[in-house]
């Protein structure tokens, strides 16, 4: 990066807590897809919306297309944010999350653009995705037609960690939804013959290998619900759970012992269950030799940063880029405990991917 060219540090902490004060839960993107589709119209880049409510844009250069994303939306306690800066660190009041993921990704890529446009920089056709929906299982990404897009190459600004951390791998995830069907009965007059589906459940989640299984893979029961009243015993109950693992063998193997557990619990108790399996997507490596892996680690080395390539155990918009033949690449901008009222991010963080990510452009 040219030595004569510095992030604007108050304007991206500005567009920083702009954006975070713009509620955005998953599926009630409109008001800052609106917001962003102004901005960067105004900074000359076409955009549009595509029938996802993904927002598309893009702005002419010379040389080899590269795509830049993040999404928009939130999860958790994510309305009504009201921000808070201290000693240059950003949190929120404590009543919400911030919504640095991703809006915090999605501030830098303004920022990248405002530089560029500004200062009159040389730089490759820039195409821009900022997606939607992307916390409930990355809807938006997936609605993507990926023939759009010219660039072979992507830049994901969506992980926490060290500016210069790389993400290269990550799992794939398969999510579990089962039914269990008991008995009703009443619960204090013949409660013997009824079957409790909450029992099961409960039986069925003892016997199952959960939180962290081994360096490569992970499981979880994160909600469960059944019953209609305390004195009948329920016959029905819910649960959703999933695994994840960066090999697939293993995770195959977390899913067969999981659904073990359901279909023995039921037939230990003679219940039912129906259990259905949904691939939420797939895992990718990039490899140290990558081209785009070896563009980012050189921009890291000449800002003096320490590079890092690491392995994830959570998904993102790239999981899906990659599955599309788009090599992607995810970014650190910075983020702490995330999708908790705990959430911080430091303004010199957000700078200093601001200029990482202009010198991998650049």
């Amino acid at each position: 990066m040219p030595a004569n060219v510095t992030i604007n540090r108050d304007r991206l902490l500005d567009t920083f807590l702009t954006l975070v004060q713009i509620d955005s839960p998953s599926k009630e993107e409109d008001a800052i897809i609106r917001h962003l589709a102004d901005r960067l119209t105004a900074l000359g880049l076409t955009a549009h919306r595509d029938d996802a409510g993904n927002l598309i844009a893009r702005l002419d250069g010379s040389g080899q297309p590269l795509l830049l994303n993040a999404h928009v939306d939130t999860v958790g306690q994510d309305r009504g944010i009201r921000p808070v800066v201290e000693n240059g660190i950003v949190r929120t009041d404590g009543t919400t999350i911030l919504g640095g993921d991703d809006k915090s990704g999605v501030a830098i890529i303004l920022e990248v653009l405002q530089l560029l446009r500004e200062r009159g920089l040389s730089h490759p056709p820039l195409e821009i995705a900022l997606t939607v929906s992307e916390e409930i299982g990355l809807v938006g990404s997936k609605a993507l037609d990926m023939a759009q897009f010219r660039a072979r190459q992507a830049l994901v600004l969506d992980s926490g960690g060290p500016i210069g951390n790389f993400v290269i791998s990550t799992p794939s995830q398969d999510v579990l939804h089962a039914v269990i069907h008991g008995k009703a009965a009443h619960a204090g007059v013949n409660p013997e013959e009824g079957i409790s589906a909450i029992v099961v459940a409960s039986e069925a989640i003892t016997n199952m290998p959960l939180g962290r299984i081994d360096e490569e893979t992970t499981a979880n029961v994160g909600l469960i619900k059944g019953g209609t009243a305390v004195n009948i015993v329920p016959d029905q109950a819910e649960l959703h759970g999933e695994a994840r693992s960066r090999n697939e063998d293993k995770l195959a193997a977390q899913v067969r012992t999981m659904t073990g557990a359901l279909e023995g619990a039921a037939a230990l108790y003679g219940a039912k269950v129906e259990v259905e399996i949904t691939r939420s997507f797939s895992a990718y490596t990039l490899g140290e030799g990558s081209p785009l892996v070896q563009r980012a680690v050189g921009a890291a080395e000449r800002l003096g940063l320490t590079p890092a390539l690491i392995p994830s155990g959570g998904g993102s918009d790239a999981n899906v880029f990659n599955a599309g033949g788009l090599a992607a690449l995810v970014l650190s901008t910075g983020m702490k405990d995330v999708h908790t009222p705990q959430e911080t991010i430091a303004v010199d963080d957000m700078v200093r991917s601001a200029e990482l990510v202009l010198a991998i452009v650049q």
